[in-house]
């Protein structure tokens, strides 16, 4: 399913409410209102998960790559189709939450993402090297699309067995990939055009044979 994860930031929190329950919240702040002032997203994508307890699991099991905050906690609000729960002592509460006062960091950008297995979605990484490397699980590689746009993945992929998820001409991508635009030596956002244009691409998972895998293994691609 789709969901937005949201952390407080505690530089704004200056009543320390972070890792507060609901019921605690009125001690400390005068009341149980979620104060959406306080929070950063730290994630908007997809999931594999159909309900909040699974999703708790997941971000403290086997966190996500696009996660860009801590492993799931009190205080923390998801945000789903049915509205926005806060994380509790004990299970989720629905509650308010003005999203328009919440933040995201600047330094985003986007793109479109591809997990074995799934089919592709747009979301937004980190466009720093720590970001970029850990969408993909590692070092990064690349390759041209040749369209102004690249493939980034793990350039250790095949070395880790990782599993199989796209072919690209005679190659395997193996592990998450994403693809990213390029504006000379920088990476910059997919454009509306370019994002469809994979989605698309990559919309349906391949069933992709371990010997297939492994014929292409000394297939190598390059960064430009």
């Amino acid at each position: 399913m789709k969901i937005k994860v949201y952390q407080i930031v505690p530089e704004r929190d200056k009543q320390n409410v972070k890792f507060t329950g609901l019921d605690e919240l009125e001690k400390y702040q005068g009341s149980k209102a979620v104060n959406a002032a306080l929070y950063e997203e730290v994630f908007d994508g997809e999931v594999d998960r159909t309900t909040l307890e699974g999703v708790y699991e997941l971000f403290n099991i086997d966190i996500p790559p696009l996660h860009r905050g801590h492993s799931m906690s009190v205080s923390d609000v998801v945000k789903t189709d049915d509205g926005f729960y806060f994380c509790d002592r004990f299970g989720f509460q629905k509650t308010e939450f003005d999203e328009a006062l919440a933040t995201k960091p600047k330094n985003l950008v986007r793109v479109v993402y591809v997990e074995p297995g799934k089919p592709a979605y747009a979301a937004e990484i980190e466009n720093t090297l720590r970001g970029i490397q850990r969408a993909v699980g590692g070092y990064i590689q690349t390759a041209s699309n040749e369209d102004g746009t690249v493939i980034v993945c793990n350039e250790e992929g095949k070395l880790n067995s990782l599993p199989a998820n796209r072919r690209l001409a005679s190659d395997v991508l193996v592990g998450n990939f994403f693809v990213i635009g390029t504006k000379g030596a920088d990476f910059r956002s997919l454009t509306d055009e370019e994002t469809g244009k994979y989605l698309k691409r990559f919309a349906t998972p391949e069933e992709i044979e371990e010997g297939e895998v492994e014929k292409a293994a000394d297939i190598r691609f390059y960064p430009e």
